[in-house]
């Protein structure tokens, strides 16, 4: 592991144990040559998932990446990080689990849809904005409506 202060090859690991999640394994390490102290977290990778994109463009997932749009979705809500941990989890235990070495990133985003819903309204709506494309005001009051309702059928024939 690179030390992130003087980029060092040589860091030591002096501490290991699960993280809260029991999913990861949470190490700290210190860099014998500036003397650093960093954290760095391992978890288990069944296989290697690659990502269609809409463009038909294939990248492999990363969990950081998806970590990194429901952070955004979830900035300044109220929600404890650990509940925001496990719904990742659990998202990345569901792409894992299909057993496909590909993946639609639209399969991906319903994935994060459902969890979100579950997590904070709020959320759901900003995330489901961004990732349905939403270009008008009526196109958020439907979503609203769908979320109130508790229907979570849209029609998607303006997809095809």
């Amino acid at each position: 592991m690179r030390c992130p202060y003087c980029a060092s090859f040589d860091t030591q690991v002096k501490d290991s144990r699960p993280a809260e999640d029991s999913s990861s394994i949470r190490r700290r390490r210190v860099c014998p040559a500036c003397g650093g102290r960093f954290t760095t977290f391992e978890r288990v990778q069944l296989r290697e998932i690659i990502v269609v994109k809409k463009s038909g463009r294939r990248a492999p997932f990363e969990r950081e990446k998806l970590a990194r749009s429901v952070e955004i979705a979830m900035r300044k809500r109220p929600v404890d990080p650990e509940r925001i941990d496990r719904m990742i989890s659990g998202v990345v235990r569901q792409v894992e689990s299909l057993g496909e070495p590909e993946i639609d990133s639209q399969r991906i985003g319903e994935l994060v849809i459902e969890g979100l819903r579950s997590l904070d309204a709020v959320a759901y709506v900003r995330f489901a904005s961004v990732y349905r494309d939403f270009t008008e005001a009526r196109d958020f009051n439907a979503l609203i409506d769908e979320l109130e309702s508790g229907d979570d059928t849209r029609d998607d024939t303006d997809d095809i």
